[in-house]
C-alpha cells in the first residue's frame, strides 16, 4: 500500500509537471506571430482575426486600450481609425472626426456599436470584410481558448500594452491601474503560463518585470532607437526575455549579440516572403507579420 501511494504521488507530480511544460512553446521552435490577427486577411484585432491566427497555427499578438468604465478592449488606437471603422449609424468619418473618438472617453457598450470589419481597408486590399466590433478582452479570450479546443490546439498570446507618459490621465486612467487591469484578467483566464507581455513603454514592462515577475517580458522597438545590446538593456532596466524590433533595424550581428544574452530577437512586421526568409536565415526566433499564411513558404 505504501508503494502504491508513492507511485500514485509520483505519477501525479509528472502529470502536473507535463502540463505546466505544455502551456509553453518550444525554446527551438520559430515563433510564427499573426500581428493583430493577422490584419492583411482579416479585421484587426478582433475575435476572427484571432480565430484566424489559430488557424495558421500562429501566436496571437494583439494590443490593449481602456474604456471610460475601466474595462479593457482590445484594440490597437485609442480611437477609432477612419481607415476601416464605421460610426454606430454606419457612416464613415474623416481622418479627425475617428481620432476624436477616444476609446476612453466611452462605456464599452458605446465602444461595442462602431464596426471594425465591414469598410475596406484602404492598406490592406485582401482583408476579407465582415461584421465586427472592438472585443474585451475577456470576451476574446473566452471565445478563442473556446475555439482552440475545436481543434486542439493550445493557444499562446502576444499581447502589447499600449501606454506613453503622453497617454497617461488620457488613453487610460493610469499606467498602474491599466496594467494591473490587463494583468488580472489574464492572470484570471488562465493564460498566464502561455502570455508574452511586450510594449514600447519601458515603465509598463518595468511593472509587469517587478510585478508579474513569471510572465514572459518582450520590449518593442522602432528602427530609429539605435542601440547596442547593452544600450538597450540599461535604457529598460532589466534583460527582457525577448527583443522585438522594427524588422527594418536588424542586422545578423545584433541577433547573435542579442543571443549571448540569453535574449531572443522577434521583429515587427516583415511584410514579404523574402523579408521575412532573410529575417529566419539571420537567425531570429520568430516573427510579427501581417500575412501569416507566408509562415508556411519558409524555409
Amino acid at each position: 500500500m505504501k508503494y502504491t501511494k508513492l507511485f500514485f504521488a509520483l505519477f501525479m507530480a509528472l502529470l502536473v509537471s507535463c502540463s505546466e511544460t505544455n502551456q509553453h512553446k518550444d525554446d527551438t521552435a520559430f515563433d510564427r506571430q499573426a500581428h493583430r490577427g493577422g490584419r492583411g486577411l482579416m479585421p484587426e484585432n478582433t475575435i476572427v482575426s484571432e480565430k484566424n491566427a489559430i488557424d495558421y497555427d500562429c501566436t496571437m499578438e494583439m494590443d490593449l486600450q481602456m474604456t471610460k468604465d475601466k474595462k479593457i478592449v482590445v484594440s490597437h488606437d485609442a480611437y477609432f481609425s477612419s481607415d476601416f471603422s464605421l460610426t454606430p449609424e454606419g457612416d464613415t468619418m474623416t481622418k479627425e472626426d475617428g481620432r476624436s473618438r477616444l476609446i476612453y472617453n466611452m462605456p464599452y457598450d458605446s465602444v461595442a456599436k462602431y464596426d471594425v470589419g465591414l469598410k475596406p481597408h484602404p492598406g490592406f486590399p485582401r482583408q476579407k470584410k465582415i461584421h465586427a466590433v472592438r472585443p474585451l478582452l475577456s470576451t476574446l479570450i473566452d471565445s478563442v481558448e473556446a475555439y482552440a479546443k475545436t481543434k486542439n490546439h493550445v493557444n499562446h498570446y502576444n499581447i502589447e500594452l499600449k501606454t506613453s507618459p503622453a497617454d497617461d490621465g488620457k488613453a487610460y486612467s493610469n499606467l498602474q491601474e491599466y496594467v494591473d487591469s490587463a494583468m488580472k484578467i489574464i492572470i484570471d483566464k488562465g493564460i498566464a503560463p502561455r502570455t508574452m507581455i511586450q510594449s514600447f513603454d519601458v515603465r509598463a514592462l518595468r511593472i509587469v518585470h517587478d510585478k508579474y515577475p513569471k510572465i514572459e517580458t518582450s520590449f518593442l522597438v522602432m528602427a530609429s532607437n539605435k542601440k547596442t545590446v547593452e544600450g538597450y538593456i540599461d535604457e529598460l532596466g532589466f534583460k527582457p526575455d525577448v527583443f522585438s524590433p522594427q524588422y527594418t533595424l536588424l542586422t545578423p550581428e545584433l541577433v547573435t549579440a542579442f543571443h549571448k544574452e540569453h535574449i531572443k530577437v522577434i521583429p515587427w512586421t516583415p511584410n514579404t516572403l523574402g523579408e521575412l526568409q532573410k529575417l529566419k536565415d539571420m537567425g531570429v526566433d520568430g516573427a510579427i507579420t501581417d500575412y501569416p499564411e507566408l509562415y508556411a513558404e519558409l524555409k
